[in-house]
């Protein structure tokens, strides 16, 4: 099937932020989140796969939209970001168990069936579920774009050494959201 060439991931957003420096790390991910909302919508406009790939929380027992309607409560750290980012209709999304959205995940095969060779990965935590990500794509082939705007860590510095290894081993284009075409 011809289609679409790259795709967005958006990582872990959909998040409880619940964990040992999830609040420092929350609050690092907020500016990014409407960053990537604004990819997001250039995304969809042009009719590029967008797909939400989010930790289970290794619950074995909820689907996507569960995990969603949790972490958009009133009260929850990362409500207003989980509101910002729920998918819309034609989004796809994927739950993952592990660091890399690769790892035991239908991710391969959607990609596969999208044709894409490009991926635009964007989330949380730029220096562990990105990383993992970006390095698994890069194994994998894809032309890699990780715009340092749509992404977070607990501290800038572990973001900009995360991408530092993706802009100097994986080739990714780690400029900003504005320099992403679609």
């Amino acid at each position: 099937m011809a289609g679409p060439r790259s795709a967005l991931l958006v990582i872990d957003m959909i998040n409880r932020f619940d964990f040992d420096g999830g609040r420092a790390l929350a609050r690092a991910a907020a500016p990014a989140s409407r960053r990537i909302a604004w990819l997001c919508g250039r995304f969809r406009t042009v009719d590029w796969p967008v797909i939400l790939v989010n930790d289970n929380f290794m619950d074995w027992k909820a689907d996507f939209r569960e995990i969603c309607a949790v972490c958009s409560q009133d009260g929850m750290e990362g409500a207003e970001i989980a509101r910002r980012l729920a998918p819309v209709p034609g989004d796809y999304f994927v739950l993952k168990p592990r660091h890399s959205a690769f790892h035991a995940s239908p991710l391969d095969a959607l990609l596969e069936s999208l044709d894409v060779d490009r991926l635009v990965i964007t989330g949380v935590a730029t220096d562990a579920c990105v990383l993992a990500t970006a390095l698994d794509a890069h194994m994998r082939d894809y032309a890699l774009a990780v715009p340092r705007d749509c992404v977070a860590s607990i501290t800038p510095a572990r973001r900009d050494r995360a991408l530092a290894v993706l802009r100097d081993n994986c080739h990714a284009d780690t400029r900003g959201s504005r320099s992403i075409a679609p």
